[in-house]
């Protein structure tokens, strides 16, 4: 398992409203896109994963029409 610092991303759908909320914590993981999985169990999920050059992964997440980011730095 690995440690990484996930920082979850709600963006605001109200439009004109940049504002979103924004959770952060560490979590040891085996695999961060099973995390997304089962975090989002239960609802319409689709998802396209990004892997930065420093290793960071990011998931661009369509949860039931809800925009949302997930990002896993390994610390």
């Amino acid at each position: 398992m690995k440690e990484y610092e996930v920082v979850w991303e709600i963006f605001n759908q109200c439009p004109n409203n940049q504002m979103r909320d924004v959770f952060i914590e560490e979590l040891e993981l085996a695999d961060p896109e099973q995390y997304v999985k089962e975090k989002f169990k239960g609802k319409n999920l689709s998802y396209e994963k990004e892997i930065l050059e420093d290793g960071t992964l990011v998931f661009h997440i369509d949860a039931a029409g809800i925009r949302e980011k997930c990002t896993f730095t390994e610390v």
